[in-house]
């Protein structure tokens, strides 16, 4: 799994999920295709669904995009009142068609249907008990884990049985699981990963971001709280609370990177959050510069926030070609470097004898944001000043987001002042974690162990 993550410089997007209970069966798998099509931004390695037709699970799953795998004789012939879907990067198991969700099992009840986002620390130890009471297993994901552990435990009562399987399973997740009457939506006791409440006139939607419940023509209800199961049938919606308390965590990487700047999460507006973030990073690292330009596209809102901070004018300094390739598929280190090339191209024209701000949102490796610099550097820029719209990532996730282990960190194996002469900038400033948490304008809790290496749980040891 590790191999292709040591050739890029982000943190990877996790996966996706949405669910959709309509009284209307005609389009339900249509609200999925765009539910999905939203969260594209969270997993294009492949994508998926499952529909309740008539009392019975019919799915469909492969490997590429959401566009390219549910066409529209999928969507067609795909018809009834429940359905969930799943966009993936493989975080748990590799990438590998068997591993595409949704997970469809069977148990002495019926079907069952899972969509998974997030990661579960204790899922190998779990797999090997199974294993040794003869549980065999179709794929290498977490998700199947929790599927069997799920059916073998039901004794006709799923909610029962996910609210038991939820005690023992540990990290974080956000389940959309499907019976053949039922949408169950579940999220982990921290909150680590999102999942929201969404409502249309014909029915209700869980669904990942807000954004999707938007695509999907829904009105967004709520956040599902750490630890809540909703349960949406025929009589609409149950929720069952946690007793179990746990401090809530959202994940902090969802408001610098992941999200899309359209979705709200817990209470928290993506775009306000990484603007508040540009702007925070302008107090603490002003620079005389003639132009701010991000590393598009997350990086842009602080960007903006940086720039009107200061009164420099924004730009587009850096184009970003929408079709190219990921950096990471390239075999070797030179057609790598191509790559970053091919992906983004500078405005010599709008650089040229400036000194100029390249903001982005983070730095994993630092290679990608090394080529950028000196991309700007030959256009004819006279300066150039990098700022980070959140702190150095010190430590690795364990959680369902893809990140190198330690000794790749850039963050972790290099002082501030090396990491400026690793990229060759003139100067470089990360945002302070007090000024991330405060960026977002809310007392919630949060996860930052990718930052801090404060971990809300125990994790493997081997990094």
């Amino acid at each position: 799994m590790y191999d292709k993550l040591f050739e890029d410089d982000k943190m990877h997007e996790e996966c996706g999920i949405v669910g959709v209970f309509s009284q209307n069966p005609d389009i339900t798998s249509q609200l999925v295709y765009y539910g999905l099509f939203a969260l594209q931004h969270r997993g294009q390695e492949s994508a998926g669904i499952a529909i309740n037709t008539g009392g019975k699970i019919e799915y469909h799953k492969d490997m590429g995009l959401v566009s390219d795998v549910l066409k529209k004789d999928v969507i067609d012939r795909l018809s009834g009142g429940i359905s969930i879907g799943h966009v993936r990067y493989s975080t748990s198991g590799g990438s590998e068609k068997e591993n595409a969700q949704p997970l469809v099992v069977r148990y002495k009840k019926g079907k069952l249907a899972f969509a998974h986002n997030g990661n579960l620390v204790n899922a190998d130890s779990m797999r090997e008990i199974l294993e040794d009471d003869g549980v065999i297993f179709q794929t290498s994901i977490d998700t199947e884990v929790v599927a069997n552990m799920v059916a073998r435990n039901s004794n006709g009562n799923i909610v029962k049985s996910i609210k038991n399987v939820m005690e023992i399973i540990k990290g974080a997740f956000a389940f959309v699981v499907m019976t053949e009457k039922e949408l169950i939506g579940v999220r982990d006791h921290f909150g680590l990963r999102p999942l929201c409440l969404g409502k249309r006139l014909d029915g209700y939607l869980l669904a990942s971001e807000s954004c999707a419940i938007n695509a999907m023509g829904g009105e967004f209800i709520r956040d599902i709280e750490p630890g809540e199961i909703v349960i949406i049938n025929e009589n609409g919606v149950e929720s069952i609370k946690s007793k179990k308390y746990a401090q809530r965590k959202s994940c902090m990487f969802e408001y610098v990177y992941f999200a899309r700047p359209d979705s709200n999460i817990d209470g928290i507006n993506v775009y306000q959050a990484r603007y508040n973030a540009g702007k925070m990073l302008a107090k603490e690292a002003p620079v005389k510069a003639d132009l701010v330009f991000s590393v598009p596209d997350s990086g842009t809102p602080a960007a903006i926030g940086y720039s009107q901070e200061l009164g420099i004018p924004f730009g587009l300094g850096l184009i970003k070609n929408r079709y190219a390739k990921r950096t990471f598929i390239e075999p070797n280190q030179e057609l790598r470097e191509q790559g970053v090339k091919t992906k983004l191209s500078v405005l010599n024209e709008i650089v040229k004898e400036k000194i100029v701000v390249i903001i982005d949102d983070s730095i994993v490796r630092g290679t990608t944001t090394r080529q950028i610099v000196q991309m700007v550097k030959d256009s004819g820029a006279k300066e150039v000043h990098v700022r980070i719209a959140s702190p150095p990532v010190t430590h690795s996730c364990f959680f369902g987001i893809d990140t190198p282990f330690r000794q790749y960190l850039i963050g972790a194996t290099k002082t501030i002042e090396e990491i400026k002469d690793f990229i060759k900038a003139d100067s470089i400033h990360y945002l302070s974690l007090d000024g991330l948490v405060n960026s977002t304008n809310s007392n919630q809790g949060f996860c930052l162990a990718c930052l801090n290496g404060d971990y809300p749980m125990e994790v493997p040891k081997f990094e």
